[in-house]
């Protein structure tokens, strides 16, 4: 057990009441406002006005719940109705205590406004709610406000069903909406006048005469918005179907416009054709050729006349890593486009073999497309070798001079001493021409060598090749 406090073995006999300090009747006011506060000093000429003390407030007294009536006046201010508040009226146990303590020390120092009810001045007064709007007619009728989608809708007629004797409702709906309750919406009224302008009207204005209902947007029998669709008529129908075929101008173009994607399609697959798949052709023909050469001298076919196209030698050019055979005539689909080399021996253009002792071995090949093996003639430079390889020997020239351009119907290059070539006299000499400029065949390129060696096969290969 716990001893008690020395206080308390002092042996007082007195209450905690009997010592309380402030015994005396007002000596706790009084306590109270000697205190020094700077937020309660007073102004000048006023006197000493301390902040009002709220009245104890029993922790089990209820509180009154706020009423949206007005108020009616307490018969007696309590110290509760000096706050003004207007949220709870003091419970009896509250101003019973309250009134132990007496009156408020400081109500004559209150200003003119305390003690009045102000919860009983700002309720605000009832606002009168209009009777709801009747129904426009028996057969609509205003559907029920919902409380979860506020105020309701109210279905307006147009003029072509106000005449038509409410055939159908219109489908708009306006909404009222209000701080106070729904307000009436104007409806519109029938038009009035004879039986026929009725008729007319329910119609929706058929014949020449026909004119839009109101609100509607589109062409004159359209459905509208307010207005039912109807069947075209069979002279409309017509109409209608002519605007949605195409004008002859609109067919005209679009068949032009198919031409030229037509005609570029096909362009550009000639151009692929001519640039691509014809130098694949040639390639193949002229390898199979050159095989064919090679293996006609392994058998031991012996050299004399060779028919039109037919294959007889090969030429090296190893600056140009060019292999390409050499066949008897210039034809252009038997020869020339199946990407060999063709020797000028027909008629007046008939020129010497490689063999001779004297003259000009001419020759000509492609300089674009199919196998192109003359593209790049135009690189040589004096010196370069150009080798024939026939069956016997190997016959190499040395590239000597070369013309850039001239017309086609210059023969005179491909002569015994051609001119402008720098030979002076005869010779054993070789000349290459091919087309100029570049995929074109305006001009010829002209491309002349001396000869400076004949070598026998049995000797081997030219240097120029071995290298």
């Amino acid at each position: 057990m716990t001893a008690l406090r020395p206080e308390h073995d002092a042996g007082y006999g007195a209450s905690y009441e009997q010592r309380e300090p402030y015994e005396e009747p007002g000596a706790f006011e009084a306590a109270v406002d000697g205190l020094a506060d700077p937020l309660n000093d007073p102004l000048p000429g006023q006197g000493a006005a301390s902040p009002p003390v709220p009245a104890p407030v029993s922790p089990t007294a209820p509180v009154a719940p706020v009423v949206p009536t007005a108020p009616t006046q307490p018969s007696s201010p309590g110290p509760w109705a000096a706050a003004g508040d207007g949220i709870s009226a003091p419970s009896p146990s509250a101003e019973r205590e309250w009134s132990g303590y007496g009156p408020y020390p400081h109500a004559a120092e209150a200003p003119a406004a305390y003690g009045q009810d102000w919860a009983a001045q700002v309720a605000p007064e009832p606002v009168p709610v209009p009777p709801p709007v009747p129904p426009p007619s028996a057969s609509a009728s205003v559907p029920a406000p919902r409380p979860d989608h506020g105020p309701p809708y109210v279905p307006v007629r147009d003029d072509a069903t106000a005449a038509a004797g409410g055939a159908e409702e219109a489908t708009a709906l306006l909404p009222t909406i209000s701080g106070t309750g729904p307000e009436p919406v104007a409806r519109t009224e029938a038009p009035t006048g004879g039986r026929a302008e009725r008729r007319k009207a329910a119609k929706g204005g058929r014949g020449r005469g026909r004119t839009r209902p109101q609100g509607t947007g589109g062409p004159a029998g359209a459905p509208g918005p307010s207005t039912p669709a109807r069947p075209l008529s069979r002279v409309e129908a017509r109409k209608a179907a002519r605007a949605l075929k195409d004008s002859p101008g609109v067919i005209l173009s679009r068949a032009v416009g198919e031409i030229f994607i037509s005609l570029g399609v096909l362009m550009l697959l000639f151009v692929t054709y001519q640039l691509w798949w014809t130098n694949i052709q040639a390639d193949l023909y002229a390898g199979k050729e050159k095989d064919k050469i090679q293996q006609g001298w392994a058998d031991g076919r012996q050299p004399g006349a060779f028919e039109p196209g037919q294959g007889f030698a090969i030429m090296h050019i190893p600056k140009l890593d060019v292999v390409v055979p050499i066949a008897e005539g210039i034809d252009k689909a038997k020869v020339l486009d199946r990407g060999m080399v063709g020797h000028y021996a027909e008629g007046r253009l008939k020129t010497a073999m490689p063999s001779d002792k004297q003259g000009n071995f001419a020759v000509a090949g492609h300089r674009n497309t199919h196998g192109e093996p003359f593209r790049y003639i135009n690189r040589l430079k004096p010196g370069d070798k150009i080798i024939v390889e026939t069956q016997d020997a190997y016959f190499t020239y040395d590239m000597a001079s070369i013309l850039p351009q001239t017309a086609p119907s210059n023969t005179g290059v491909i002569g015994p001493v051609p001119p402008g070539s720098g030979f002076t006299e005869p010779g054993r000499y070789i000349t290459l021409t091919t087309c100029t400029p570049e995929f074109t065949s305006t001009y010829r390129m002209i491309v002349w060598g001396k000869m400076v060696e004949e070598r026998p096969r049995d000797k081997g290969k030219p240097d120029a090749l071995v290298g």
